[in-house]
């Protein structure tokens, strides 16, 4: 039975393994000398050598008769390991095994002795997809496990596992495997499975897989399906990126600011049933060449293209300036953003080709009012050079004051209140009631406050002092005043005091003395000690 060529042609050691030298030379060390941890954190992006690198291990620490940290590949514990058939070495795919109940399982399983090997190992896969629970369950078993068990746990999504998991795991990155290993990988290949594979066809292939070699192996499985004799043709053919007219033809237009030929495509490819989010999807890739011919003079190993189309991407270049290439990839970046949730993607994208292709200033107003304070980069430079000077000379710094805000302008005809000045405010309660339809939380640390007013001074008595330091510090001051604007037609310099902090029975301190005036002009007052 025909078996793929990435299956058939997994490293079985650790000197296969490609481009991870500074992951499979420590293994072997610890293998080596027998200083192997309980358990292993393998992280990176797909193909990269996770898995494969997780099983080596799991037979060297097991194998028989190791060599220099590698297994013999030929004892019993390997040969079955190869074939799949040995118990003491579980793989657990998380996606299909994240519940509860299924790391409970494994918890059982552990304290049982293996059957053939000295260590039992749990090579667990996609680890993140676990649920919060099934972590839980996994963390003290994997804190303080049996001696003859070790875990490894690979995944490509290192953010979605718990700190306190990462933390017990020695933790090792897998890089993504260089193009020209690849490449020598690919040749090395094709000479022992008898098919030819021209070197620029096979430098396509390890550019498409981007660092992943079993993406390479299934993308070079699909050539030979097409020929024997492996060409660019043949690469651009079985991968798809053949026949891509449509692509550039957009981009064209995009560059030309033509919408209306831009939106005569995408009604073409619609009709053909195309995918429109691979669409914009494809022209986001496309974009990110053009930007990197326009900026790097020797881009050809950086692009993801055909020879014939780099000259497209050359012209499609020199008709665009670069703050207009960057913005177009944002604004492509948004759209397939927004796709997840939009309810048509045709309409979508249409919208979108309609901002790319009108004028600078119409294709974002949210990019221009963004770029707005740019026209005083000029100043802010000055002013940080005058700062480092100062800094380096032992100038002392002046502490910079903020400019007083301007006061709202008044409506008089809105006054309907006179202000009782060098008393309390009998209508305070009022105001709070006002000043809680802006902010609650303001409203809820003034609830039984009393205020008292004196010429351009308000000052306010709270009754507790958990937010003192936060309101003396933030800007709620601003909501206060904007509430005694509309109602006496002037603001105030606020103080605020805590009715707890005033001594008790002291007729002298400041706070008794306002608390007594309230309660002379009938306010009733009931400050909580």
């Amino acid at each position: 039975m025909y078996q793929a060529l990435y299956r058939k042609w997994r490293p079985m050691s650790f000197d296969d393994v490609v481009s991870q030298p500074h992951i499979t030379t420590t293994l072997k060390n610890q293998i080596k000398t027998g200083k192997t941890a309980h358990a292993y954190l393998f992280t990176g992006s797909r193909g990269t050598g996770k898995t494969t690198c997780a099983r080596i291990f799991a037979k060297a620490v097991n194998c028989e008769n190791p060599h220099d940290g590698e297994p013999c590949l030929d004892c019993k514990i390997c040969k079955a390991a190869d074939n799949g058939t040995l118990a003491d070495i579980i793989e657990i795919d998380a996606a299909s095994n994240s519940k509860v109940d299924d790391i409970r399982e494994l918890r059982e399983g552990v304290v049982y002795t293996p059957e053939m090997c000295k260590y039992k190992v749990y090579i667990i896969d996609e680890v993140h997809m676990l649920s919060p629970g099934a972590f839980n369950a996994l963390l003290k078993t994997m804190e303080e496990p049996p001696e003859h068990v070790k875990f490894i746990l690979a995944t490509t999504e290192i953010h979605k596992v718990p700190a306190t998991i990462v933390s017990r795991c020695q933790h090792f990155d897998f890089h993504r495997i260089r193009t020209e290993d690849i490449v020598d990988r690919l040749n090395f290949i094709a000479s022992q499975e008898g098919f030819t594979l021209e070197n620029d066809a096979a430098q396509m292939i390890a550019r498409l897989s981007d660092g992943g070699m079993r993406d390479a192996l299934s993308l070079l499985d699909q050539c030979v399906a097409f020929d024997d004799h492996i060409t660019l043709d043949t690469v651009s053919g079985a991968s798809g990126i053949a026949g891509r007219d449509y692509l550039f033809e957009m981009i064209e237009n995009i560059a030309d600011k033509d919408a209306a030929a831009a939106l005569k495509v995408v009604d073409r490819l619609y009709s053909m049933s195309k995918d429109l989010k691979v669409l914009a999807n494809e022209l986001l890739v496309q974009m990110r060449n053009v930007m990197l011919v326009k900026t790097i003079d020797n881009s050809a190993d950086l692009v993801i293209c055909l020879p014939d189309e780099l000259e497209r991407l050359k012209n499609i270049a020199q008709k665009l300036k670069l703050d207009e290439i960057l913005r177009d990839i944002s604004v492509l970046q948004e759209c397939n953003e927004r796709f997840a949730r939009c309810t048509s993607k045709r309409i979508e994208l249409e919208m979108t080709l309609i901002r790319l292709c009108s004028d600078n200033a119409e294709k974002s107003t949210e990019t221009v009012q963004n770029s707005a304070p740019s026209a005083d980069v000029t100043g802010l430079v000055k002013r940080i050079t005058t700062l480092e000077e100062r800094l380096r000379n032992g100038t002392p710094v002046p502490r910079q004051t903020a400019a007083p805000q301007q006061p709202k302008q008044y409506d008089p005809e809105l006054q309907r209140l006179s202000l009782d000045n060098d008393g309390p405010i009998k209508e305070w309660n009022d105001i709070v009631g006002k000043i809680k339809q802006r902010s609650p939380a303001i409203a809820s640390f003034l609830r039984g406050s009393v205020a008292f007013a004196k010429q351009n001074d308000l000052f306010l008595i709270v009754q507790s002092d958990i937010y003192l330091k936060k309101f003396k510090a933030s800007s709620d001051a601003s909501i206060i005043n904007d509430v005694l604007l509309e109602t006496y037609g002037q603001t105030f310099n606020i103080k605020v005091k805590s009715a707890k902090k005033a001594a008790p029975d002291d007729a002298e301190d400041p706070t008794n003395q306002l608390l007594g005036k309230a309660k002379a002009s009938g306010i009733e007052v009931e400050i909580k000690k």
